[in-house]
C-alpha cells in the first residue's frame, strides 16, 4: 500500500517525531545497570546483582510475578539520591529518543512504607525535574498513584500525602497494582478529593480485567484518561463511550505481551481499539524491565499495522492532546509534528 513506511525509513520517522510519554513508572523506568547499581548496594532485597541473572529476573510468568518483582525493585530505592538517579536517567533515556514530556507515576506510599522519608522523596523529584530540564530538556510531571493491593489506608495516605505537599509538576492523581480482587470503586472517596483539588483522574483498569473494570474507572474514579483500558476491547458500548467522551487510553502493548495478556502485536487489540475511534497513546510502562522503548512502540505498532506516516504521527498527536500540557506546550508540539509530516518521511533515513 503507497505511504506505508518500513526499514530505517520507519525508524527514522518516529524518531523524528517529538514525543510525549504518558505511561511510566518512575521505579520502572530504571535502567538495567542502574537497578545492578542499587543492588549491588543493598543486597538484602534479593534483586540480582549480576546481569545475566537481573535479565532472568525480568523475564516474567504472569502479572503477579510481574508485580513481585517490581516490589523488589522498588525496596531498593531508599533516599533522595536514588529517586534523583532514576528522575535523570528516565530524562535521559526520553531524549535519546526525542520525547519532549512526560507524566511520571510516582508511588510514595510503597517508599514511605520502604523507610523512606517523605522529604526525601520530594527533594528527589524536584532536583531530578530541574535536572531533566536543564540536562536533558525533558519537561516532567508527576502522577501520584495508590498502590491498590494496599487497600484502602493506601489510598488515603496517597490522597493526603498529595494534597498536603502538593510538589510542583503534579498534574494527576492514580491507582495501579493489580486489578483482579482490588475493585476500583473502594477508591472513589479519594478520587473525588484529588479531583476537587485540581489533580487529573487516570486510574490504570482493564490492563488485566474486562470492560467492568473500565467502566467502573469511568463512573467511579471519573477517569479522564485510562492506564492500559485494553480489556474495553469486547464491549462495544464501552468503546463507543470511550470515543464519543474523548477519554483516550494509555495503550502499552509490549508491556501486555510480557506480563502475558496477549502473544504478540498481532493479536493485540490495539487495531480494534483504533478502527472504533478511540483516543490511542502508545506507551512504555516499565521500560527496561519490558525489553520496551517508546521509539520501539511506535515502530511495533506501526510494522504489525502497516500504518502510512500520517497515521504514525496521529500517535503523537494523540498524546499531546491527551497530555495535561499548558494548551500553548500543546500548540507548539502538535506543529512541530505537522513540520515533520510535511517532510518526504524517505528523506529522514
Amino acid at each position: 500500500m503507497p505511504g506505508i513506511l518500513t526499514g530505517e525509513a520507519l525508524r527514522a520517522f518516529v524518531h523524528a517525531l517529538p514525543k510525549v510519554e504518558l505511561h511510566v513508572h518512575l521505579v520502572g523506568s530504571a535502567s538495567l545497570p542502574t537497578v545492578l547499581e542499587l543492588a549491588r548496594r543493598r543486597p538484602s532485597a534479593g534483586v540480582p546483582t549480576e546481569p545475566a541473572d537481573l535479565a532472568e529476573f525480568f523475564t516474567f510468568r504472569d502479572f503477579p510475578h510481574f508485580l513481585r518483582n517490581y516490589l523488589a525493585v522498588t525496596s531498593l530505592v531508599r533516599d533522595a539520591r536514588d529517586i534523583h538517579t532514576l528522575v535523570t536517567g528516565l530524562a535521559a533515556d526520553l531524549a535519546a529518543q526525542n520525547a519532549r514530556y512526560a507524566e511520571v507515576t510516582v508511588t510514595p506510599y510503597n517508599h514511605v512504607l520502604d523507610g523512606m522519608p517523605a522529604d526525601d522523596l520530594l527533594t528527589g523529584l524536584a532536583t531530578g525535574r530541574a535536572a531533566a530540564r536543564a540536562d536533558h530538556g525533558v519537561e516532567l510531571a508527576w502522577c501520584f498513584d495508590i498502590p491498590g493491593e494496599k487497600g484502602i489506608i493506601a489510598g488515603r495516605e496517597t490522597v493526603v500525602f498529595a494534597l498536603r505537599e502538593r510538589p510542583e509538576g503534579l498534574v494527576s492523581f492514580g491507582l495501579g497494582g493489580p486489578e483482579v480482587g482490588v475493585g476500583r470503586a473502594q477508591f472513589a472517596p479519594f478520587f473525588t478529593a484529588a479531583r476537587e483539588a485540581g489533580l487529573h483522574s487516570v486510574p490504570h483498569a482493564g490492563e488485566t480485567t474486562g470492560p467492568a473494570t473500565v467502566w467502573s474507572a469511568v463512573h467511579d474514579l471519573g477517569a479522564e484518561r485510562i492506564g492500559h483500558g485494553v480489556g474495553a476491547y469486547t464491549d462495544p458500548a464501552l468503546l463507543e463511550h470511550l470515543a464519543t467522551q474523548r477519554i483516550p487510553l494509555e495503550v502499552c502493548p509490549t508491556s501486555n505481551i510480557r506480563t502475558g495478556q496477549f502473544p504478540s502485536i498481532g493479536a493485540h487489540p490495539v487495531r480494534r481499539l483504533l478502527d472504533h475511534g478511540v483516543l490511542v497513546t502508545l506507551n512504555t510502562d516499565d521500560p527496561p524491565m519490558f525489553g520496551a522503548t517508546l521509539d520501539g512502540e511506535y515502530v511495533a505498532v506501526a510494522e504489525t499495522l502497516g500504518l502510512t506516516a500520517g497515521e504514525i504521527a496521529r500517535f503523537a498527536k494523540n498524546a499531546v492532546e491527551a497530555s495535561f500540557l499548558p494548551s500553548a506546550d500543546k500548540t507548539a508540539l502538535l506543529a512541530e509534528i505537522e513540520e515533520i509530516l510535511l517532510q518526504d518521511p524517505e528523506l529522514l533515513a
